[in-house]
């Protein structure tokens, strides 16, 4: 049909260009194996006969075909065109015209030929930035080098690999290069939902140190003067998706170097208010990160590349009219060719799985999810603990151990969710930032299809997960505990293991479903409360990483920060040995505590809500 081609001076800088970059392009024709410019093509369609010869060979000619081309030429001569024009050429998108043809080959050179075959390879080598604590993997340095490829040059991009793969890292290296390029960065803005705020600050802290990074969230965020003083002694401005929208005016003030998403599909349903306050930001540079790009429907990738690159997929009837239509109700691989040829530039998707990838990973992934609480879990944890350590003040041997232990018991009830501490059958969503963040965490497994299991030490906590997976994906859940008999209990491992379309989600009790089963079909595990003993907690971890397990394991460990979670979490990092010995007994070291020992364990830290408080 048509082919276009675009000549790019290899020398140019890499600074911004962007969409609005104009590009010269030439037209020619495939007619057969021939190519025609538009002189030759006109000539031959100037016969109106369907057979013609052309260059010693026959080919026959479509009547239709020969008139669209034809107005095309005349609508768009070659000449030159914005980058987005000519994009748009390419998947058949034409705001006034949807008969128009789309162009099935493009050829460029210099950048922006790497540009159009989404390969970013032919840069220059990788180079760590200095300023990195660890190591990328192979892969984590392909997509950092794609998204400096595309950010310098002020072109949106999306980062759309797996969940585990490291998109957090790789955001903060890219930021870390283009800085140690000599580019500017700061102030940048960050916007994630509530529940992984708490990740997004611990993650730079341990990957990005020299960067700077505050959070602009709960009653005390900074404002007026002192909003603007915090910009700017500030790298990286992490906030929430729902601030975006309450204060729109506020963050509106300041134009962003870059501008991020983290699970961008937080956009997908663009009338929303908070949907409508992101784009309203203004920036330099946009990347989004996600690990579903498309949940449901092509509208749902339209919203967030709309973010990204504003106008390149046209308007939303026409991207219906051209796109939705056709690919969703009548399965066109033509229009879903033209679909991915458009969008790939801007989309780079890599899963678990891909040949590539596999072999850069380890067997078994382990990451730590790090929450905050919400305003109530914290007013139960500050009273628990007052009360409760007045009475172990009071108390002697066996008698303050068993108030210790009671102590312990109740803030990891209360860290879970208060429904598991008050025992009252209360509503559930909400209320915990630990189970916000764990139902958002198995919507990405559930896109995937991937089987999980899910771990807690209380048989009680295992209900109120069976309650809230139930009514978030109205599924079946299966749940192991004590009380259940060996048959039913063999029947369930039965079923998750050989089942044809077995239930997505098991819920194990950690003492009941921690040792003795096979559970391979499974490759994300979360532990979302911890067992004080790493030995109990990997044991748990093998029922899935184990002989027979023929993909990646991801094991996540939630711990609520500012909490006594995140003080034993650090002992038993910062003494992983002396853990495995001493904290091998269970929690009985702890009683041996002093009381001023034990209340700085149990102290609930002053940042512990305001960055992690549900919405």
């Amino acid at each position: 049909m048509n082919a276009a081609e675009s000549r790019w001076k290899s020398g140019v800088a890499v600074t911004r260009f962007g969409l609005g970059t104009l590009v010269d392009f030439d037209w020619k024709v495939a007619v057969g194996d021939l190519l025609l410019s538009p002189e030759e093509f006109e000539q031959l369609a100037s016969r109106k006969v369907p057979l013609v010869e052309v260059r010693g060979e026959w080919v026959l000619l479509d009547p239709q075909s020969v008139q669209r081309t034809l107005a095309l030429f005349e609508k768009k001569p070659s000449g030159r065109a914005t980058l987005a024009d000519f994009l748009r050429m390419a998947g058949g998108l034409d705001e006034d015209d949807d008969s128009a043809p789309g162009v099935d080959v493009l050829t460029a050179d210099g950048w922006l030929a790497d540009f159009l075959q989404a390969d970013a390879e032919t840069e220059a080598p990788f180079v760590t930035p200095k300023g990195l604590a660890g190591r990328l993997r192979p892969y984590q340095e392909k997509g950092v080098t794609w998204l400096r490829f595309l950010l310098s040059r002020g072109l949106g991009s999306c980062l759309a690999d797996d969940m585990g793969l490291g998109k957090t890292i790789q955001l903060l290296a890219t930021l870390l290069t283009a800085r140690e390029a000599g580019e500017a960065i700061r102030p940048s803005l960050l916007v994630c939902p509530t529940s992984v705020v708490e990740n997004w600050v611990q993650e730079a802290h341990r990957f990005a140190p020299s960067l700077t990074v505050a959070v602009h969230h709960g009653p005390e965020r900074a404002a007026g003067d002192d909003f603007f003083d915090l910009v700017k002694k500030t790298d990286l401005l992490v906030t929430t998706y729902s601030l975006a929208h309450r204060d729109r005016a506020l963050l509106t003030e300041v134009t962003w170097e870059y501008l991020a998403l983290d699970e961008a599909q937080n956009i997908k349903n663009p009338g929303t208010a908070q949907s409508r306050a992101v784009r309203a930001l203004r920036s330099t540079r946009r990347a989004a990160l996600t690990g579903a790009p498309l949940e449901n429907r092509l509208s749902e990738l339209k919203a967030i590349l709309d973010f990204l690159n504003p106008g390149l997929l046209g308007s939303d009837e026409s991207f219906r009219r051209t796109f939705s239509i056709p690919i969703e109700r009548h399965h066109d691989p033509v229009a879903r060719e033209r679909l991915r040829r458009l969008t790939s530039p801007f989309l780079l998707r890599r899963t678990k799985t891909d040949p590539a990838i596999a072999p850069d990973l380890p067997d078994k992934i382990e990451t730590k999810e790090w929450v905050g609480l919400s305003r109530e879990q914290a007013t139960l944890y500050r009273a628990t603990t007052k009360a409760l350590l007045e009475g172990i003040g009071k108390a002697q041997g066996q008698s303050r151990r068993a108030k210790v232990l009671l102590l312990l018991l109740r803030l990891k009830q209360i860290c879970n969710h208060p429904a598991l501490f008050l025992g009252d059958g209360s509503r559930l969503d909400g209320r915990s930032s630990k189970l916000t963040r764990l139902l958002a965490m198995l919507e990405e497994t559930e896109a995937e299809n991937r089987p999980a299991l899910l771990f807690t030490q209380f048989s009680e906590m295992g209900h109120l997960l069976v309650r809230a997976l139930r009514d978030k994906f109205d599924k079946e859940i299966l749940f192991l505990h004590g009380g259940v008999p060996r048959l039913a209990r063999a029947e369930m491992v039965r079923r998750f293991q050989e089942d044809d379309d077995p239930p997505l989600f098991f819920v194990l009790s950690l003492k009941a479903g921690g040792a003795g089963l096979n559970l391979t079909r499974a490759s994300h595990v979360f532990h979302v409360d911890r067992w004080w003993n790493p030995a109990v907690e990997d044991q748990a971890t093998d029922r899935a990483f184990r002989i027979g397990q023929t993909r990646h394991v991801q094991v996540h460990k939630f711990v609520c920060r500012g909490t006594l979670e995140e003080r034993i979490d650090h002992m038993i990092d910062e003494k992983k040995e002396l853990a495995r010995s001493i904290i091998g007994a269970g929690e009985s070291w702890i009683t041996e505590l002093s009381n001023e020992e034990l209340a700085e364990l149990v102290a609930l830290s002053r940042d512990a809500v305001d960055a992690g408080e549900v919405s």
